[in-house]
């Protein structure tokens, strides 16, 4: 009887062994197309921002590092900002932002700003608002992101940085007004943030001491 358990435990060994074995080749012969892919479905969301032709860099290569809870950013880890350039000069960033208080929860934003401080385009990577009320964030379900673009620190004022119902500029949803106040403070703050850093983010690389 001892013998017979001695030799189960052995083949259950060596079934785990051998599945550890199948699960890293297996990672090891998809791991590189993961990774591929994923960079493909973060350029063609900045792709949409700051389209190829406004810019000759390649993005994803050209950031810097913002880290988790710095700038008014409510980024909850590190994330890069995203350098769009035309023959080397800045034209445009791309910064991650976090609207926290949505109704169910994170949302998580990319803002572009153009050279002049006004917005190229907003776009929501991931949210949980409701569907059918606070979802139109979501391009897909609603065109409402397109009223930020072109808009900058003086058009509207910050004090005008708000949903109409707080007297601002912005239209709510029908019956969902946190999740659109939740969006428009956080691009807000990007924008903030992008002026406060424009000396640094907007410098030519001569100026930066980069080199060409």
């Amino acid at each position: 009887m001892l013998g017979s358990i001695t030799r189960n435990s052995a083949l259950l060994a060596l079934f785990a062994l051998l599945t550890a074995f199948l699960i890293a080749g297996t990672w090891l012969l998809t791991g590189d197309t993961i990774a591929t892919e994923r960079r493909k479905a973060e350029e063609r969301a900045l792709l949409e921002i700051v389209p190829r032709q406004r810019h000759d860099n390649s993005m994803l290569d050209d950031t810097r590092l913002l880290a988790a809870g710095s700038h008014g950013l409510g980024l909850r880890e590190d994330r890069p900002l995203y350098i769009a350039r035309q023959g080397g000069e800045p034209v445009a960033v791309i910064v991650p932002v976090v609207a926290r208080d949505g109704y169910s929860g994170d949302i998580e934003l990319i803002v572009g700003v153009n050279a002049d401080g006004s917005i190229a385009g907003v776009r929501v990577l991931s949210h949980r608002e409701t569907p059918g009320l606070g979802d139109k964030v979501d391009l897909k379900k609603s065109d409402w992101l397109l009223d930020f673009d072109g808009r900058s620190l003086t058009d509207p004022l910050p004090a005008r940085w708000a949903v109409r119902k707080d007297d601002g500029v912005f239209d709510q949803f029908t019956g969902a007004t946190i999740t659109p106040r939740a969006v428009v403070a956080a691009v807000l703050r990007a924008l903030q943030y992008v002026e406060s850093e424009r000396g640094s983010l907007f410098a030519s690389p001569a100026a930066a001491g980069e080199t060409p």
